[in-house]
């Protein structure tokens, strides 16, 4: 009888040693190995600056028979709507990727090297990095005497060094700020980019002239220039370039600083730099696993 038990028990045992080894080989669907996951492709809402000027340097936009410009952004993609939201994403998520605003970078998330080239400021500034685009305001015309005030800051010496401060970079400027006696209010509506920026340049200027009331609302590029056009917003802010319909409606564009998009993930992915032949065939389907990617 004890000889039974004793054999009970080493089988019991044995079974209960298979069944642990069986469930740590099982395949989930997703690999054992974090390199056979897949790639969780994360991307911006339509009408987000970022988005744009992302496909398009990336070639995932690209001119169908017809000559119109398709993205080619995979169906499966998770879309948000904001730098912050994308952030938070990635931060949340180990194999996800995407991109953001070089100037709002912080250190929840990996930025990686593009074909070899790390996303900085200087490297912007230098050319080296190539995945860069502007940040555009947009007036009417017929813009008030406190809108025209503002974007003289924003301009001039003062304006341009607050751009390099919050790690963009400065365009050229037109020298010391001469501000004038105005009054009234500034609305500001657009690239979700461009914002902290915008609201960072509007609370020092509003230190200088006290009469006059800037409003940042945060929406995206298209929005912004549409808002402009139709007067809903005095400015407009996009991160991209504008379109030919754009300019061609009435309004003036102005570059007020140069930004970089980084490529970014999750802080646990061991992976450091991807080439742009990499990204592209991401954010189109052609990779899907983090194996496949150089």
């Amino acid at each position: 009888m004890k000889k039974l038990k004793k054999i009970l028990a080493v089988c019991l045992v044995m079974v209960l040693m298979g069944s642990l080894l069986t469930a740590c080989g099982s395949d989930d669907g997703e690999g054992t190995d974090a390199g056979d996951k897949d790639i969780h492709v994360t991307s911006r809402e339509e009408g987000s600056g970022t988005r744009g000027a992302f496909i398009e340097l990336f070639g995932i936009e690209q001119k169908d028979e017809n000559g119109e410009k398709m993205d080619h952004t995979i169906d499966s993609a998770e879309v948000t709507n904001s730098t912050s939201v994308m952030m938070q994403t990635i931060a949340g998520d180990d194999d996800a990727i995407g991109y953001i605003s070089l100037g709002s970078l912080n250190d929840t998330v990996k930025a990686l090297k593009v074909d070899g080239v790390e996303a900085t400021l200087d490297n912007v500034k230098s050319g080296d990095y190539k995945v860069s685009r502007p940040f555009n305001i947009v007036t009417k015309k017929d813009a008030s005497e406190a809108t025209k005030d503002f974007v003289n800051y924003i301009m001039s010496e003062e304006g341009q060094a607050i751009v390099e401060e919050e790690g963009y970079v400065s365009q050229e400027n037109t020298g010391a700020f001469k501000g004038k006696a105005v009054k009234g209010e500034v609305k500001i509506s657009g690239s979700s980019s461009v914002t902290p920026l915008m609201e960072k340049l509007a609370e020092e200027y509003q230190k200088i002239n006290k009469d006059v009331k800037v409003s940042v609302q945060q929406s995206d590029s298209t929005t912004g220039v549409t808002d402009a056009t139709k007067g809903v917003s005095d400015i407009g802010m996009a991160s991209r370039a504008l379109t030919d319909e754009e300019t061609a409606a009435g309004v003036d564009a102005k570059a007020i600083a140069l930004d970089g998009i980084a490529v970014i993930v999750n802080l646990n992915n061991t992976l450091d730099e991807i080439t742009s032949d990499s990204v592209l065939k991401i954010y189109t389907g052609e990779i899907t696993k983090w194996s496949e990617v150089k």
